[in-house]
């Protein structure tokens, strides 16, 4: 393996601060979007993770300019999503200064939002956000796991594995792989989710959810991760980006 695993702090935005909560709940504020994203740069962060988790309309105009000055800020790749609806949101939040656009619910009502989007923007620009978690009683899919919309809170009853790889095939350059039994608890990444998903793909894999400690990333990369992504071990001060890349480059894993 000689691309090196890229370490992501994600910024979940509502009404203009970051906030982190526990499966999506009980959220708690963790500061400015801005001096964060700005603080991860130096800090050597390899990429952002930008997301609008309420992402009502009457947040647009905050969404836009919070990445813009993001943007101007911070000179390392940003992803940015949430209420991403239309080609045209791609269009907008892309000349507001993100890199790439992730999409998650709009795609499950209408993929072909993804195959537009690749085909206008480029695939690199296309980052589907997959939001998965173990089927609960009464739902069955072939792998045992389902994807969710609206912040893990709505089943869909789709095969999780079925839908990134459908992703993948529609022009998806990225999948951001969600899990939601994991998310906010800090007990480790769910490894049999990304093993599944990392079988049936070839486009990079991004971990999300779980991170808790430092021996928790490692295992993410050696299931299948290219990147691993975490919020609130960042954004209240229990690892350092350093740290993790550290630790990965002991287990063997090139970083930047």
């Amino acid at each position: 393996m000689s691309v090196a695993i890229r370490v992501i702090p994600c910024l979940d935005v509502d009404a203009g601060r970051v906030v982190k909560g526990i499966n999506f709940v009980d959220l708690r504020d963790a500061g400015d979007p801005v001096e964060l994203a700005t603080a991860y740069g130096l800090a050597g962060a390899d990429e952002l993770v930008f997301l609008d988790i309420t992402a009502s309309s009457s947040d647009r105009a905050t969404t836009y300019d919070v990445v813009r000055r993001t943007a101007e800020t911070v000179f390392i790749p940003l992803t940015v999503g949430g209420g991403v609806r239309e080609v045209a949101d791609f269009d907008r939040l892309l000349r507001a200064g993100a890199d790439k656009v992730s999409v998650n619910t709009a795609a499950i009502h209408d993929p072909t939002l993804l195959s537009d989007a690749a085909e206008r923007f480029g695939s690199q620009c296309v980052v589907l956000s997959v939001d998965a978690r173990r089927c609960p009683e009464g739902v069955s899919t072939p792998s045992g796991f389902e994807v969710t919309t609206h912040g893990g809170r709505r089943s869909t009853g789709i095969d999780a594995i079925d839908w990134a790889v459908e992703g993948a095939r529609r022009g998806a350059g990225e999948i951001l792989l969600n899990s939601m039994d994991a998310d906010g608890t800090e007990s480790g990444y769910d490894l049999p989710l990304i093993e599944l998903v990392r079988r049936e793909v070839t486009v990079p894999l991004i971990a999300s959810g779980g991170a808790g400690r430092i021996g928790d990333f490692a295992p993410a990369v050696g299931a299948g991760a290219d990147a691993v992504l975490a919020a609130s071990v960042f954004h209240f001060g229990t690892l350092s980006i350093a740290e993790v890349k550290g630790e990965l480059a002991e287990a063997g894993y090139p970083v930047r």
